[in-house]
């Protein structure tokens, strides 16, 4: 089978270098790597380009992942974060053939802090524990690592570009339905950074997702921007919003 991979940026020039040199050295290499863009302007669009890489134009992430999504034409379809790196060089072509063996439709995998600190390992194998155990109740599919056949993606039109927060827990949700989810066996990881709770507070940032399951748990998707979502990243680490036009707005 074949894949893309679709990854939504915006200002990810200190990120985005490491994740494309990570997928240039998979086994098993992409038909496409398309990158949905925001509307950088610190260099990301030429660093992508000098990657060879498709640029679209993007949005929140669910718009992004969809307009990415739009353009793909291979079998599956590989949703990734900007800020994650595939430190496994087989951890593609591995996940593909589990996917095959296993008869599954969607995959996530077990997610590792590329940052060592022993309580962000703490923090992130609680995390896996957690959503592999609700994993047949209530399906957790972390935007990180997305692996889906392209047919999933375009029954279920793709993320509900309605839901500004968990808009990956909403995807999964909804592609579990018609679709066989699983997580793929212990030791394939997707190694992400933990800039966000380096950013926010690690004790915030934690109470944000606890609020956040308790939200979709009880009142469903998350529509308004409740939590202050923040998307992109610069070295100033100021956030950014995304206006009803699909520009960023900065703010500290």
């Amino acid at each position: 089978m074949t894949y893309s991979i679709v990854i939504p940026t915006l200002n990810e020039v200190h990120s985005i270098p490491r994740l494309l040199e990570s997928i240039n050295c998979q086994t098993l290499r992409p038909k496409q790597v398309i990158i949905a863009d925001a509307g950088s302007d610190d260099g990301t669009r030429e660093i992508v380009e000098s990657f060879g890489a498709t640029i679209v134009p993007g949005g929140l992430p669910g718009e992004g992942r969809n307009r990415g999504a739009s353009v793909v034409s291979a079998d599956l379809i590989l949703f990734l974060d900007a800020d994650t790196i595939l430190l496994q060089p087989d951890l593609i072509a591995s996940s593909i053939a589990e996917m095959q063996k296993r008869n599954l439709d969607i995959v996530s995998c077990d997610v590792w802090p590329i940052e060592a600190g022993l309580g962000s390992k703490i923090g992130h194998y609680i995390y896996n524990s957690y959503v592999r155990m609700m994993a047949k109740i209530h399906p957790h599919i972390p935007g990180f690592f997305i692996l889906v056949k392209k047919d999933l993606h375009d029954a279920i039109d793709g993320f509900d570009e309605t839901v500004v927060f968990c808009e990956d827990h909403d995807y999964g949700l909804r592609a579990a339905k018609i679709g066989r989810f699983g997580y793929l066996e212990r030791g394939k990881r997707i190694h992400v950074s933990t800039r966000r709770f380096k950013r926010d507070g690690i004790l915030r940032s934690v109470a944000v997702y606890v609020l956040a399951e308790i939200h979709i748990w009880h009142f469903g998707p998350i529509r308004t921007n409740l939590f202050e979502y923040g998307f992109g990243h610069n070295e100033a680490h100021e956030t950014h919003s995304i206006d009803k036009g699909g520009k960023a707005r900065s703010g500290s």
